[in-house]
């Protein structure tokens, strides 16, 4: 019925999903990043599949020694072993999955405010020049904008008292819980968010059984790392510990660093919608949260409990944090990316209904918002593989090609690879490697031999426009022993096949 009722704007919300799907995927297979982290995962998964290699933690985070849980992985290998082995799969999944968090940021700005915000939203995320490349990137922090989303819903859900709490809750539960396997620095601050919440709103607190029955379900999520520390010597207790206890990560002189937090946030914010454009996205900015302040009286209180709680939890830990040497990055705060703009997008669904020129201010917002994304989701889309530093999986693959259609061409029945990348560990390589040499010759990998010295090694090496001593340097072990036989570039990749002397 509420389909039926307003089928001009679903049409236009599936327009909006087709179109946020089509930027995800559109020429991947050329375009996406594939570098160490994505080698890395990529042959945990490659020995999970061909190995029986069982895994109990993910990837590692930004903080030493302690890793994420495994759901990534869990989450990620059906779609290798559906593309045997090609990352690609991996890449339309993950962009999918970004897209499903559209139609979730939908239904939550139709719920908390009207249709209107809900497509508001969810043409800022489709467009959004950097939610895009989010939606694109192939590694773990990518299915945080699903259950971010998610997680926002069911509270939303348990606020306005929803009869299924007995089933909101355990699913808040495995959101934060799986959250904190994707991006912990993300979803380790849902669990004071979730914790505040039931205070704020304790009438609504789930009973002693759906307590228990979610408590389990989050413990559930963290046994595989449980089992894991346990099995190696406390390792990762003991890392957490000389992290947060021993380097003092959390620190109460928040003065000190407070206005480069407050900078961090707003940064990560305009450059989502704005993109530099700096006294424009302060004043656009301001006028929405003002607008939503000003008609605050004729709006759901629960939206500025609940979003109040969802921001300012991170904030505030954000600041107490000066660990991991100061550094903190975009990325970690991919939980937060949509809930941020859906908050923006019904303050501007709000101006918009206020007075005609509200509807101007929002219409020029707009405007300006396509005219500018459009320009550099243009440019990156049709951007090609051979520029002078241009290094994607399209040209990647190049390489590897080059190398083994060069060996088999020149009847090289056995010869090694050597590889440099900054920062040095090729696992993007040692994999690319793997699955091309499989997948063409099976276990003889077309004649690489990783263990003895061969008369013919090719060189395969990446510029490193920061860092050329490096590169300089590490090429220098070939000097007066090989000579060059031939070589090849592609985009910002060489490869060489040197003879040894």
């Amino acid at each position: 019925m509420e389909i039926k009722q307003n089928k001009l704007a679903y049409l236009f919300l599936l327009l909006l999903l087709i179109i946020a799907f089509f930027l995800r995927v559109y020429r991947a297979e050329d375009l996406m990043g594939f570098y160490y982290d994505q080698g890395r995962d990529a042959l945990v998964i490659w020995r999970f599949w061909n190995e029986g290699k069982l895994f109990l933690v993910g990837p590692v985070t930004g903080l030493a020694g302690i890793f994420l849980g495994p759901l990534y992985y869990y989450l990620i290998a059906p779609f290798y072993l559906l593309g045997r082995g090609d990352p690609i799969f991996v890449a339309y999944f993950l962009a999918f999955i970004s897209t499903l968090a559209l139609l979730v940021v939908y239904v939550l700005g139709k719920e908390m405010h009207s249709r209107t915000a809900g497509l508001f939203a969810v043409l800022l995320c489709a467009i959004s020049y950097y939610i895009v490349l989010a939606g694109r990137w192939v590694s773990n922090p990518t299915p945080i904008l699903l259950t971010s989303v998610l997680l926002l819903w069911a509270l939303w859900e348990i606020a306005k008292g929803n009869k299924n709490s007995h089933i909101l809750w355990p699913f808040v539960a495995f959101l934060v819980g799986a959250s904190m396997q994707f991006e912990s620095a993300s979803g380790v601050f849902y669990i004071p968010i979730v914790i505040i919440f039931s205070l704020v709103f304790k009438s609504n607190f789930p009973s002693p059984k759906t307590f228990l029955i979610s408590f389990f379900i989050f413990f559930l999520t963290l046994l595989p790392q449980i089992l894991f520390n346990f099995r190696h010597d406390n390792l990762l207790f003991n890392n957490f510990y000389k992290v947060i206890v021993e380097q003092k990560s959390f620190r109460l002189n928040f003065w000190d660093v407070l206005n480069i937090r407050l900078a961090y946030f707003w940064d990560v914010f305009q450059s989502k919608l704005f993109l530099g454009l700096t006294k424009y996205s302060h004043a656009i900015s301001l006028l929405s949260f003002l607008t939503l302040l000003y008609f605050r009286n004729s709006l759901n209180k629960n939206i500025f409990i609940i979003f109040g709680i969802f921001f300012a939890v991170p904030a505030f830990f954000y600041i107490l944090f000066q660990g991991n040497y100061g550094n903190i990055y975009d990325y970690y705060l991919t939980g937060y990316y949509l809930p941020m703009i859906l908050f923006f997008a019904i303050g501007l669904a709000v101006l918009s209904k206020s007075s005609f020129l509200g509807k101007l201010v929002v219409s020029l917002f707009f405007i300006g918002f396509l005219f500018q994304n459009s320009i550099l989701l243009r440019n990156f889309l049709s951007a090609g593989v051979d520029g002078p530093t241009h290094i994607t999986l399209g040209n990647q693959k190049q390489a590897v090609n080059w190398i083994y259609n060069n060996a088999s061409r020149n009847d090289i029945k056995s010869y090694n690879i050597d590889v440099y990348v900054p920062p040095i560990i090729p696992y993007a390589y040692d994999y690319l490697f793997l699955w091309i040499g499989e997948r063409q010759c099976g276990r003889s990998l077309c004649g690489y031999d990783k263990q003895e010295q061969q008369p013919i090694v090719y060189v395969l090496y990446e510029v490193d426009p920061p860092h050329p001593e490096r590169l300089e340097n590490w090429l220098l072990k070939y000097e007066g022993n090989t000579k060059i036989l031939e070589e090849s570039r592609f985009g910002g990749i060489f490869v060489q096949r040197r003879e040894r002397i």
